[in-house]
């Protein structure tokens, strides 16, 4: 494929690019849903019913066996591009979905049904689409959710039928794999011989986009037109443009793929610590869930999702397995970890803790503020990481999610100091912190800046809604001025302040929080080369230039 250009024969098509890299091969469209047929009478509605819990049960089991699957793989670093580190992430994500499915209220729900004269498919489909429309009456963020249990009914109803479940294809050759969306279980699963994804919906902040990440495939997102390319057809996918060329030749393909082998092992040649042309530190960090997504390069981890330990938990983990889980990552990780209490809410719900449903739950009760309604939840996993810490004598710090008053920060603070952690941070996600940074710092050590959260809340625009995605952009002048504020007030007080959103990992976006002022920048270990570079490439008045442009 020429150098210059990325349009093949057939064409170019635009989506929004995800994920960095290039990768070229056939197309391969995932199966869709089956077709439910018409309701048959029933003439046994117990058996019905049953069939009905066999194939919920069909499912989790399913689903708990690729979760077994990623573990075990992940364990070994098995796996294509980030298959070691994204391997725990995805098994925590199997797991979570296989506990929906295995939801009592649900089974009773089909059973109810069987029972009143409806066949199993069809019992099972309007189970799942009442749960499904209550959750998409809540709006937020658990959208994503009633897309999750979508996914799972259609496995279900497969069951039912005697139908193979949908999921991923395996054509028995390397391809790229395209999809109108891909749900967290197809996203989990994907194996080597996937090169890359496009999907037809998708937003920058989705399970496929971080996941992608996590596993280093490129991918594209919000990409319709991809709907009318043939099956077999190949195709370049550029994850950094969101360009797709239509229609090369194998030989074209397989230069595609050679050159970003080439350029793979450059940039992971490139090591050593971030910093400008002109040699201006800034610590590049890890986003990880677990010790299985530690990779390295990275100078340290600057965010530990620690719920994705727990998501697929009934009953609450003990003090014991919470401090071993903790000192796995300590005792592996190279340099400081910053740990981020639990963030539980909304798109990541907990089941041990029992909360209570909420009409708009991204505007309830979700990170710190579970300290309301459980105080004893934070003060067992501080003294957890505190002990861990000790343990193993690593460099831990903590931070905790959704903090948006001063008093707030005063409070963890004091907790957390405590319980034996010297160094307190919090997550800056919504403006009213962003506007308060000053005030912030004097109660605490740090802040990271969650761009994600904060995003959304500025511009009040859903981070997993495709058609927003201008509005989510990082460079968006108002959100630029947010992350500018707090890094201002972090220099006067003579504290760190980074970044630990999905900006931070972009090397056309990195550039630009630097020339803000933060001193940190977090992100899944495999865009930390192509970060690494674009800082090289550039003096801090060169970054501050940048800032000032997009700023204006």
């Amino acid at each position: 494929m020429p150098e210059t250009g990325w349009a093949g024969p057939g064409g170019r098509l635009s989506g929004l690019g995800v994920s960095q890299g290039r990768a070229a091969g056939p197309l391969v469209r995932m199966a869709g849903p089956p077709s439910l047929p018409a309701p048959r009478p029933v003439a046994d509605p117990e058996a019905e019913a049953a069939t009905a819990v066999k194939a919920l049960e069909a499912v989790t089991a399913d689903l708990n066996r690729r979760a077994a699957a990623a573990r075990t793989g992940a364990s070994a670093g098995a796996g294509g591009g980030g298959g070691a580190g994204a391997g725990g992430e995805a098994a925590e994500i199997l797991e979570a979905l296989a506990m929906i499915a295995d939801d009592p209220m649900l089974r009773e729900e089909a059973e109810t049904r069987a029972r009143g004269g409806a066949d199993a498919a069809h019992a099972l489909e309007a189970a799942f689409n009442g749960h499904r429309d209550a959750l998409a009456a809540l709006g937020g963020y658990l959208a994503e959710r009633a897309a999750d249990l979508d996914d799972l009914k259609h496995r279900a109803v497969a069951a039912a039928l005697g139908l193979p479940m949908p999921g991923l294809p395996d054509p028995g050759h390397p391809y790229v794999l395209v999809a109108g969306d891909l749900s967290p279980a197809d996203t989990a699963g994907l194996g080597p011989d996937v090169l890359a994804l496009i999907t037809e919906r998708g937003g920058p902040t989705s399970h496929t986009a971080i996941l992608a990440r996590a596993r280093g495939l490129p991918a594209v997102v919000a990409c319709p037109a991809v709907a009318d390319v043939p099956d077999g057809t190949i195709v370049g996918v550029d994850g950094a443009s969101g360009e797709i060329a239509l229609g090369l030749t194998p030989e074209q393909a397989a230069e595609v793929m050679e050159r970003d082998r080439a350029e793979r092992a450059r940039l992971a040649a490139a090591t050593g610590p971030g910093r400008t042309a002109d040699g201006h530190p800034v610590r590049l960090l890890a986003n990880i869930g677990s010790a299985a997504d530690l990779r390295p390069g990275a100078e340290g981890v600057g965010l530990f999702r620690t719920e994705f330990l727990f998501l697929d938990r009934k009953q609450p983990p003990s003090p014991e397995e919470q401090t071993a889980a903790y000192a796995e990552v300590f005792e592996r990780a190279e340099g400081p970890v910053i740990v981020r209490t639990l963030d539980a809410g909304t798109d990541k719900p907990l089941p041990f803790l029992g909360l209570p449903e909420e009409p708009n739950p991204a505007l309830g009760v979700r990170g710190l503020r579970v300290d309301r309604l459980l105080p004893g939840v934070l003060d067992a996993q501080l003294a957890a990481i505190a002990e861990a810490a000790r343990v193993t004598g690593a460099d831990v710090r903590v931070m905790a999610p959704m903090v948006t008053t001063p008093a707030e920060a005063a409070g963890f603070a004091r907790r957390a100091r405590a319980a034996g952690i010297a160094q307190v941070g919090v997550m800056v996600e919504v403006p009213a912190a962003a506007l308060r940074a000053a005030e912030l710092l004097r109660e605490v050590d740090f802040l990271s800046i969650g761009t994600n959260d904060l995003a959304q809340y500025t511009f009040a625009a859903d981070r997993q809604h495709p058609a927003l995605a201008d509005l989510l952009d990082p460079r968006q002048p108002a959100l630029l001025g947010l992350i500018e504020a707090c890094a201002a007030a972090g220099r006067e007080a003579g504290k760190p302040v980074g970044v630990c959103g999905e900006a931070a990992g972009d090397p056309a976006v990195a550039p630009l929080l630097v020339g803000l002022g933060v001193t940190s920048l977090s992100m899944a270990p495999s865009c930390v080369p192509l970060v690494r570079e674009a800082l090289a490439g550039l003096t801090l008045e060169e970054c501050r230039e940048l800032a000032r442009e997009a700023l204006a």
